[in-house]
Parts: structure tokens; sequence; C-alpha cells
């Protein structure tokens, strides 16, 4: 008896244990199918959906990578890097050395590479991410890093000074760059390659200067100086909206809608300053105003002499290429014997602005527009403007390339001639372009030279600041044949003289 019930209660108990295993796994695997749904839901959402939902409980360990980790990529870049390295150097010498030049600052007499040697670390991509933002178009940005042993050397000359050698030493770069393929249906199948920096995250170079043989102290201010020269191309030449546009398959291609266009000008009137920071030790500063939107084309106001709340009241037009990305940068400088010291710059961003509506603003005066360097932080003043956003028509547009196919043309003349040393030496004048009519009469450099010009419309005490190119396309034949044109400008248009008149 005691044997039959043992068997019984054991199968009892056998079966009920089944009945809860069973039991359990098909709740444990109702339970993984509801959180696989709610896992496939939440992978759908973005940051800005999960931000919403979760509040401040919004997690920071939670990320969204949208750039593909490329390993293999980098190591074949390690194998091909000094070869790269070899081509890269030509290329760097050929196209920059002129930049250097073009945007050689005032004060400096030559700036050249005397040594340019890229080194034997290549850089790495961190990641890539690929979309299809147009039609024909396949857009790729790379995440790049690159902390080299590069051997960069400069040879810096001043007047009255001999050459000394600066070398950049501890280079690294951090910088997204942005490749586009224009596709076509012949074979590469790739017609035009579109490269830029983006805007956003700000590419960074970071170095420190050295003198070769010499000391940093027999050109004060080298420093600044190189460190501008570096920052304005970057920012002119290859800072998206501006790009360089390469033609492939060695067949001539039409690469005009690749290239970067004005889409319309920006009217400002200087109107005002207040609370300027005194940099003079005896009597008050003479601060006069340096205003773009590109640091290739910079406009100039008159001085007010001995005024920390001076009034200018004087309009300029500005060429604007990317309303969506670009700013007014506005810099205020006090007239100086020697070198103008700046008293303190801001910038207004163009997509703040409504088409065709004006618009009064006191902007704050900055140190820098990069204050995390900056340990003087005290009060620079204020600065208002009054500012018009006009957006071009296709006749308006067609029109603002021809006037400034022309002003380039009438610069790179002048720079010939010995007129202008570079194109940095054109800042003591804004250049007034206003219709059709012909002739031009500036007064070159503060030497009172006068020129006379044919097309050009224009009368200007001196030339603003220019280059030879704003974007480079680049025929895809030898380097003997490369052909380079325009992708944009910021021409200035219309501007009042630093005399107030028109």
């Amino acid at each position: 008896m005691g044997l039959i019930s043992g068997i019984l209660m054991g199968m009892i108990f056998g079966v009920g244990l089944m009945a809860a295993w069973k039991h359990m796994m098909r709740y444990r695997s109702t339970k993984r199918i509801s959180k696989a749904v709610e896992v496939k839901l939440m992978g759908s959402l973005n940051r800005d959906d999960l931000k919403k939902m979760c509040g401040d409980n919004f997690p920071e360990w939670i990320s969204f990578p949208v750039y593909e980790q490329v390993k293999w990529l980098n190591k074949q870049l390690s194998k091909l890097w000094p070869f790269v390295a070899e081509a890269a150097e030509a290329i760097i010498k050929e196209s920059v050395e002129p930049l250097l030049e073009d945007y050689r600052p005032p004060g400096i007499t030559s700036l050249k590479f005397s040594k340019l040697s890229l080194g034997t670390v290549a850089p790495k991509i961190e990641g890539i991410r690929v979309q299809s933002l147009k039609k024909d178009q396949i857009t790729m940005d790379i995440d790049l890093r690159w902390g080299g042993d590069p051997n960069i050397v400069l040879g810096v000359q001043a007047a009255m000074v001999a050459s000394i050698p600066i070398q950049l030493k501890d280079l690294q770069v951090f910088t997204v760059i942005r490749v586009i393929f224009q596709l076509a249906e012949d074979i590469p199948c790739i017609s035009a390659i579109v490269v830029a920096l983006l805007s956003e995250p700000k590419p960074r170079i970071d170095y420190t200067l050295k003198a070769v043989g010499g000391s940093l102290t027999a050109l004060p201010g080298i420093s600044d100086m190189i460190d501008d020269t570096v920052n304005s191309i970057v920012t002119d030449m290859l800072e998206w909206p501006h790009r360089i546009v390469v033609p492939i398959g060695g067949i001539p291609v039409d690469t005009s809608d690749l290239e970067l266009k004005p889409q319309g000008k920006l009217i400002v009137t200087i109107v005002r300053a207040n609370g300027l920071k005194n940099h003079e030790m005896i009597g008050k500063s003479d601060p006069y105003v340096v205003l773009y939107i590109r640091p290739l084309f910079k406009l100039k106001t008159k001085t007010i002499d001995n005024n920390l709340n001076p009034v200018w009241d004087q309009t300029f037009e500005l060429i604007a290429e990317d309303k969506e990305t670009q700013s007014l940068i506005l810099e205020v400088f006090d007239k100086d014997i020697g070198q103008d010291q700046r008293m303190g710059v801001t910038k207004l961003p163009l997509n703040e602005l409504e088409t065709e509506t004006p618009k009064e603003i006191e902007l704050r005066l900055l140190p820098k527009l990069d204050m995390l360097k900056v340990k003087d932080k005290k009060d620079r003043g204020t600065i208002t403007v009054k500012v018009l956003y006009h957006e071009f028509n296709k006749e308006e547009q067609l029109e603002a390339l021809e006037a400034e196919k022309k002003i380039l043309e009438e610069r790179k003349r002048l720079k010939a001639e010995g007129v202008i040393g570079s194109t940095m030496d054109a800042l003591d004048g804004a250049a007034s372009i206003v219709g059709s009519g012909v002739g031009m009469v500036g007064t070159g450099i503060g030497a009172g030279a006068g020129i006379v010009g044919s097309g050009l419309g224009a009368v200007g005490s001196g030339l603003s600041k220019a280059g030879k190119f704003m974007g480079r396309t680049f025929t895809g034949q030898s380097s003997s044949s490369h052909a380079r044109k325009r992708s944009g400008s910021s021409t200035p248009v219309n501007s009042l003289q630093e005399n107030g008149g028109t």
C-alpha cells in the first residue's frame, strides 16, 4: 500500500513539475517576443523621441552611431600611406603655397614652405557615413583624425627682418570630410567628385610653433598671424559650403551645378558702438570696423578718432553663398601707428535673418569668437548694426557672378603690377561696384596711385581683401593643364567708401 501511494504521489508530482516547466517556458517565450517587439520599436526612435519619452531621466550612455567602422580601410591606408603622402606633398605645395601668398597677413613680406614632409604616420578614419541627399549623387562623410609626425617648416620674412624658419610641431587634425560623388551612366560611373570640410563639427587644426635657429620674438605677433592665416584659408576655401570640384574621366564635364553660386546679398549698416575698451595709454582709441562674410573679401569703415562710443552710419553690401551656414563677422580695431589692435569681434549667423525683413541688432563684442582659450573675459562693449537679406533671382545671380569675375581679374592685374603686395594689403578701402558703367578709380594701398580699369563701374579708395579663387575646379588632366574656376564669391557690391561717398 505504501509503495503504491508513493508511486502515485511521484507521478502526480512529476506531472505537476512538467506542467509548471511548460507554463514557465511559455511565459518566458511570450516575454521575449514582447521585449523583441519593444526593442524593435525603440530602434526606430531617434534621440529626440527618446528624450520626449524619458524627460530628465534620459540616460547619457545611450548613443546613436551614424558612422560605420572601417578598420579594414585603416589597415590598407597604413600600407598605402608612403605613396599617398608623396603625392599629397606635391599637391599641397603646388596649391597651398599660392594661398599662403594670397592670405599673407599685413607686415609679412613672404610666407612659403621651406620643408614639407607628411611623415610616416597615416591618418585614421574613425568612421564613414553614406547618404543619398540628392538624385544621382552619393554623399560620404568621413570622420578623420590625424596625429602624425610631419616635418613642416615655413619661411617667414618681414620688412627689415631676415627670413626666419618656423616649424609646425605636434600637428593634430580633427575634421569631417564631405565627399560627394556625381553619378553618370558611362564608366567609371562617376563624372565628378566634390570635396569639402563640414562646418559642424568645426574643423580643428592644433599645432605649436617653434623658430628653427632663431626666436619668435624677432617677429612680434607671428603666432597669431600664422593662426589667422591658417584659419582664413580653411574657412574661406575648404569649409562647407565652399568646396573643391574635381571632374573624373579625363573628358570635359559640366560641373556648374556642383559649384558654389551666390544666393543673395546682405545689406549691412554699421550704426555705432558703445562702451568700447580703451587701448591707448594717452587719450582714447581710434576705432574702425572690418566686416565680412568670407575672410577673402573684407570691407572697412572710416576711422573715428579719439572716441569709445563712435557713430559710423555707413552701409555696405556683401554677397552670401549659403544663408544656412555662413555668418556676418564684425571686428572692431584701434587704428595705431604700428599694427592695429583688435578691440573686439562678434558674429551674426545669416540663418537668423528673414528674407527682405530689415532688422536692427545690438551685438556684444568678444575678445575672440572661440572663447574656450580666452582668459580675459572682460566686457568689450557692443556694436549696433542694421541688416537686410535679399535673395537673388536667376538674373541677379548671373550679374553677381560677372561682377565678381571682373573685380577678381582687376585685382590680379594690380598685384602683378605691384600696386598691391598681396590680397591682404587691400584692406584699406571698400570696393564699390555700382552697375554696368565703365571705369574704376582707386588709391591703391595708401600710396595714392590712380588706377583706371574697364567694365567694373566702380569707385573705391582701395580694394577689399580678395584672392585668386573662391573654390577650385580641376580638369582631371596633368598638373600643368589644371584649370581653376570660381565656385562662389563674397564680392562686395555697391558699398560706401570710407569717406561715406558712393
